[in-house]
């Protein structure tokens, strides 16, 4: 396996990996109003190959152990007897800085992806001659 093929590995598993987590956080972002939802969260670990190439990869997705807050509404179907429910755990600032935080991770595995694939082009270009 090449260095550029293994460079291109590496990135793209980024790439999947980051991927990932904006999903997850999306669905967070969706159920912020589900009651009783429990915002996940994802853990990454290191994937090494028998290449001995590091790659990224999801270790696991956990719901966050929080409590959801406290919402008084006696009209609610799912109201106790003191009229409070339990609503979502999701906190939106948290989901927006995750969702910055990812987008930066992707574009620079991105990055990292296009100039692995520019210097193997570049490197045909030069045997063609």
């Amino acid at each position: 396996m090449s260095a550029f093929s293994k460079a291109l590995g590496v990135s793209a598993s980024g790439l999947n990996a980051q991927a990932q987590r904006l999903r997850i956080v999306s669905e967070n972002v969706a159920n912020t109003d589900t009651p009783g939802y429990r915002r996940k969260t994802v853990a990454f670990s290191e994937d090494v190959e028998h290449s001995g190439i590091a790659k990224v990869a999801v270790e696991r997705i956990s719901l966050d152990r929080r409590s959801g807050e406290k919402i008084y509404d006696p009209g609610h179907p799912m109201a106790d007897q003191t009229g409070h429910y339990t609503g979502s755990n999701v906190d939106l600032i948290v989901e927006i800085a995750d969702t910055r935080e990812a987008q930066r991770s992707y574009e620079a595995n991105l990055k990292m992806f296009d100039q692995a694939r520019q210097m193997s082009s570049g490197l045909v270009d030069l045997l063609r001659k």
